[in-house]
């Protein structure tokens, strides 16, 4: 009787067990990271009565979850880099919106400057139209320095976020290093903290998305997490931590460090993952490649306008200066680990060859090595000073040992300090410093279009002759050293003409249009005094800035362009990206709770079904006390 009395009573407990499982699954149906419970139960065996076997009942065995360590594992993958592709995107369209197109974009900026200068060389003693060229050059260095600023807050604004990112990773790890210890305190020989894993897996998930974590299980039940490939985040109960520093090698350039037993050990930022690599990507590549952009957009045109205005002439005369403020050198950061004493910077010796991109100096035995950092090049030379990419890389004191480094970002600053160096409207160089008269007998075929000076030339002022023969080529007499030798060699040497092409010639530039006739003649010889007022030729030329080559073949006037072409790319490529990695995320992790959710129907069938069990077995128990009460009132009597 005693072993109906137990059967009983052990499948009382053992279905009362069950529904409360059952209850906390379903008080648990919507909380995150939780793994539905299921209770294992097994016979209690046999006893041996009369001959015959009889079951004892039956008994709690096990309460499991619903757990799957390779869906896990990929649902976490899959949303570190869905985390990662996210945060660059978010972050590079912040970007997008300082680049608008249109009117208030930095290419009508650049053309309205560009353009006015028609109206100036129309009206060269037009007060007003000079006036209105100065206000649209501030304009555009107004425009620029907004722009440079308003990236400068872009880059300080993720560089805190990036630290509250690796703050809050840490505390992630001291909390995975916590649960370790009370797994390891906790674990049974026949059963496991299913609550202490669903908080453990729960902390990895949120872990993921902010850095990409590789786990290892240990026997103990704890579980090791690892960073950057295979740097100890978390091993067993206890924790190291991330710190979020400056490269050595490259100031404008975040990285993040493993500390561990006191040393600090550099992570590589392309195994980081998650929100913090999808950060320090956008602030390590995105935003210096836009800040080389416009830096190179800046510093190219105002070096060409500088250039160009200097070889005007003023309304009293004097020959014209800068137009924009020239920008400071950019002076090269030397590596931490250097040892030698060398002061390097660079200066801009071809506007038209730059490249957007940063540099780093590396001395060797054999001299010096210039890696263009966009895309890795490396150019060797014996020494400095060193010309490469439009750029003079120029060696001021000291010397560089063997093995030293220097990082130099040549466009850095430019768009930020641009402003406009002259201020009153008489200081504008509109003339030109040379003029052109033609011949009394000429015909009536050619007509000048423009003469100004392109370049300093010792021989820019002296007179020069031009006269045209009767095969339309032509002769000059008067040319200083270094011009182009004759087209056509011979008694007398002679150039081909192409209307609407430039004679260019002693640092002056003449443009004819129309058709030669023998005996046509044009003399250039300095402008006399008194004729600025009249003269708008070095307005002409700014002008024809519009044209030029500047940023990898294509004109000054479409610079705006290929940063916009750049810009969209990146932002396409990332949005791309962003939508196939959270696609991928949103499946794994779909597949990883269709195993371990919670299905309300489902625990509601099995509520009802342990609910008569439990009756049931409530009902035995009553049978069976029943039955031993009678029989002990039989007995007693």
């Amino acid at each position: 009787m005693s072993a109906a009395l137990n059967i009983g009573a052990r499948a009382l407990t053992t279905n009362l067990a069950a529904l409360q499982v059952i209850g906390h699954n379903i008080a648990n149906a919507n909380t995150a990271g939780y793994s539905r419970q299921t209770v294992q139960t097994q016979s209690s065996g046999y006893q041996m009565l009369g001959g015959m076997y009889f079951g004892k009942g039956v008994e709690l065995a096990n309460v499991t979850r619903a757990h799957s360590d390779y869906l896990t594992r990929e649902a976490r993958l899959a949303g570190s880099a869905a985390a990662a592709d996210g945060e660059r995107y978010a972050r590079l369209q912040q970007l997008e919106s300082l680049f608008p197109t249109g009117t208030d974009g930095l290419g009508a900026a650049v053309n309205s400057m560009l353009n006015v200068w028609n109206d100036v060389a129309s009206s060269p003693s037009d007060l007003s139209a000079r006036v209105v060229a100065l206000a649209r050059g501030d304009d555009l260095a107004s425009r620029m320095r907004s722009t440079a600023g308003q990236l400068d807050i872009l880059t300080t604004s993720a560089n805190q976020e990036a630290s509250g990112t690796v703050s809050t990773i840490n505390r992630l790890a001291s909390d995975v290093a916590k649960i370790n210890q009370k797994i390891i305190e906790s674990q049974g020989d026949n059963g496991q903290p299913n609550d202490l894993l669903d908080q453990r897996d729960q902390l990895l998930s949120e872990l993921g998305k902010l850095v990409q974590v590789t786990t290892v299980s240990a026997d103990d039940g704890s579980t090791s997490v690892f960073v950057g490939g295979s740097q100890p985040l978390v091993l067993g109960s206890s924790a190291n931590k991330l710190m979020l520093v400056n490269n050595p090698d490259n100031p404008s350039q975040k990285q993040v460090n493993l500390i561990q037993g006191g040393v600090s050990q550099a992570l590589p930022t392309t195994n980081l993952g998650g929100s913090l690599g999808g950060l320090l990507t956008y602030v390590n590549t995105d935003l210096p490649q836009m800040q080389n952009l416009l830096g190179r957009m800046a510093l190219a045109l105002q070096t060409e306008m500088n250039t160009q205005h200097r070889l005007g002439m003023d309304l009293q005369g004097n020959v014209g200066g800068d137009f924009f403020v020239p920008s400071a050198n950019a002076q090269a950061v030397p590596g931490a680990a250097n040892t030698g004493n060398a002061q390097i910077h660079t200066q801009v010796s071809d506007p038209t060859a730059l490249k957007a991109s940063d540099y780093q100096l590396v001395f060797d035995g054999a001299g010096v090595n210039v890696t263009r950092m966009s895309d890795g090049v490396t150019t060797a030379f014996a020494s400095l000073p060193a010309e490469l990419d439009g750029l003079s890389f120029e060696l001021d004191s000291g010397a560089g040992a063997v093995g030293d480094s220097y990082f130099v970002r040549p466009f850095a600053s430019a768009a930020r300090d641009m402003q406009v160096a002259i201020g009153s409207p008489t200081q504008l160089a509109v003339a030109s410093p040379v003029m052109v008269t033609p011949g009394s007998t000429n015909a009536e075929g050619l007509s000048i279009e423009s003469l100004y000076a392109f370049e300093a030339s010792a021989n820019l002022n002296d007179p020069v002759s031009i006269s045209f023969l009767a095969d339309g080529t032509f002769t000059i007499s008067g040319l200083g050293p270094g011009n182009p030798p004759p087209d056509n060699p011979g008694l007398p040497g002679s150039y081909n003409y192409t209307p609407g092409k430039p004679l260019q010639f002693n640092g002056w530039s003449l443009t004819l249009r129309g058709s030669p006739t023998a005996g046509d003649s044009f003399d250039i010889t300095p402008a006399p005094a008194g004729s600025n007022p009249q003269n708008g030729g070095n307005a002409k030329a700014v002008l024809a800035l519009r044209d030029l080559a500047t940023f990898d073949g294509v004109s000054l006037s479409e610079g705006y362009g290929v940063l916009l072409s750049h810009l969209g790319t990146e932002v396409q490529s990332a949005q791309f990206a962003a939508r196939y990695t959270e696609q991928l995320a949103g499946s794994t992790e779909s597949a990883r709770a269709g195993l371990s959710g919670v299905n309300l129907d489902e625990e509601a069938a099995r509520l009802l079904q342990f609910q008569q069990a439990y009756q049931a077995s409530a009902k035995f128990l009553q049978v069976a006390q029943g039955t031993f009460d009678t029989l002990l009132q039989t007995v007693g009597r």
